[in-house]
């Protein structure tokens, strides 16, 4: 059944991005935002006066308003799991009485971090950080884009159960001189206990008496790393209403606020508090996460764009990708409402990337001339992360803004193989240097554009139903074996596992 709500937009026609620019001299500053040391460039794209009319028009039906007040009130959003989503919370704009509850867990890892900086835990060099999912991608990004220069201890991210990642992990460290962090929201998840059990068997065969001393729990459950053996002085909770993949402001960002001091946790916390407030009072019109929302909506919802490509053109930002990955995908790739009906059309595209310049040899050719229209996100900093001569920088960037031209003007050839369509979208977020400011305001930016495609789509971004499955099979296979499975599986089990 077709949604009146989109209608309009499904049959709006545009012009090409060529002539958008010629019909509109004001183009550029109208689709241009700044905040926060970030400049948001939305103006290669299809948005005209008439779709964003039209978006806020849906907008205004969905009520998106209503929705960013209840999640900055902490009212019960999530609404498969009655329960709120207080990732804002942490950075000081929510419910009072949760902001007061953050704040105080806050200056408790506070603590634990001066008590270890001033030694009380022994000599430290090493953190060893084990989680998965958003307990792992925050801090990682953080920790690659952040702690390249001046990192005041040496900090591994370890999620993969693979025992190889761990292996590679724990190199060059010196078990006696190393703090291990665990990293769960319920303290129950597989994959991070069988981790952690192994870091401390690492310990121990490397001769540390009482590796349960060195051991520091950051989770929302503590009854259950006390059950694990982990002393309560030891443990950072965090408000259960803050989910996983936004957890890199509570507890989790622990390696980063021990890692790279505390004065460059609550920067981070400061800048995504910006973000914050831009995104709840600035005008539709002028509003980044919203804006960046509906060009998100408009190729995939009007132009069925499958994929959405994000391209960091900074090395310091290299995981990126990988961190939009989970909080895109795992956010809004549902396929029932927040009602619980079918949703009857697509919901998030598949998020993926790279770094440039590497990507442009390698998949720029199917952007450019492939038959897929897949809308680009370019991200680039205005000052280079390095001393080394100014012309590495300018290479990047001049290679940064050559492929979004490029995307966009296309170039006519009579010989076909050398022909560019051009017509293709693309975005670019300027930020003025990868510091934790900014990059706290761009994380902050990409949850609440994330939040307003769902209350667009009528989704709820904040549960993740879809991860279960497989783990349950998992373990039925573990506690059961092979039988009750389909042909190929059981085959599968019975070549690599044997008899389990």
């Amino acid at each position: 059944m077709t949604d009146k709500r989109w209608v309009a937009l499904e049959q709006h026609q545009p012009q090409h991005l060529v002539k958008l620019f010629a019909a509109d001299a004001d183009r550029v500053s109208k689709m241009t935002i700044q905040e926060m040391g970030l400049r948001f460039d939305l103006s290669k794209t299809h948005l005209d006066d008439a779709a964003l009319s039209h978006f806020a028009k849906l907008a205004e039906d969905m009520q998106l308003d209503a929705a960013k007040a209840a999640l900055f009130s902490g009212a019960a959003i999530n609404v498969t799991e009655a329960r709120a989503a207080e990732h804002a919370a942490e950075r000081g704009m929510g419910d009072a009485e949760s902001v007061a509850y953050a704040r105080a867990l806050q200056q408790r890892m506070r603590g634990l971090v001066e008590a270890i900086d001033a030694g009380l835990m022994g000599d430290i060099r090493h953190i060893l950080h084990i989680g998965i999912g958003g307990s792992a991608l925050g801090p990682k990004l953080l920790i690659d884009a952040l702690g390249r220069d001046g990192a005041r201890y040496d900090v591994k991210v370890v999620s993969n159960i693979d025992g190889a990642a761990l292996t590679e992990a724990v190199k060059g460290m010196d078990p006696h001189k190393t703090i291990v962090a665990v990293a769960s929201k319920t303290f129950t998840t597989t994959e991070t206990l069988l981790n952690a059990t192994s870091a401390m068997e690492w310990m121990r065969d490397g001769g540390v008496a009482d590796p349960y001393a060195q051991f520091v729990a950051l989770t929302a459950y503590p009854d259950k790393a006390i059950e694990w053996g982990i002393d309560e002085s030891r443990i950072l909770p965090f408000n259960e209403t803050v989910g996983g993949r936004y957890s890199l402001w509570c507890s989790i960002g622990f390696p980063v606020a021990l890692g790279l001091g505390w004065s460059v946790y609550q920067e981070l916390l400061d800048g995504a508090a910006t973000m914050d407030a831009h995104f709840r009072n600035a005008p539709i019109m002028e509003n980044a996460p919203t804006l960046a929302a509906f060009v998100d909506l408009y190729y995939a919802q009007t132009k069925s764009c499958q994929t959405r490509a994000v391209f960091a053109y900074d090395e310091r930002l290299r995981l990126l990708p990988d961190y939009l990955q989970q909080l895109e995908m795992e956010s809004n790739g549902k396929s029932v409402t927040a009602e619980g009906a079918p949703l009857g059309r697509h919901s998030a595209p598949v998020t993926w990337g790279g770094v440039g310049t590497d990507a442009q040899h390698a998949v720029f050719q199917l952007l450019h001339q492939g038959t897929h229209l897949i809308p680009v996100e370019f991200i680039a900093s205005k000052t280079p992360g390095h001393d080394f001569d100014t012309k590495h920088h300018e290479t990047l960037l001049v290679n940064c803004f050559a492929q979004g031209a490029a995307l966009m003007a296309g170039q006519k050839s009579d010989d076909l193989a050398r022909n560019y369509v051009g017509n293709r979208p693309s975005t670019t977020i300027l930020l003025d240097d990868v510091t934790p400011a900014t990059v706290g305001a761009l994380i902050a930016f990409y949850e609440h554009r994330t939040f307003v495609n769902a209350v667009l789509l009528g989704i709820n971004p904040f549960d993740q139903f879809g991860v279960e499955l497989g783990k349950q099979i998992a373990k039925s296979i573990s506690d059961n074996g092979a039988s009750g499975f389909d042909p190929s599986t059981t085959a599968l089990i019975a070549a690599a596992l044997g008899d389990i």
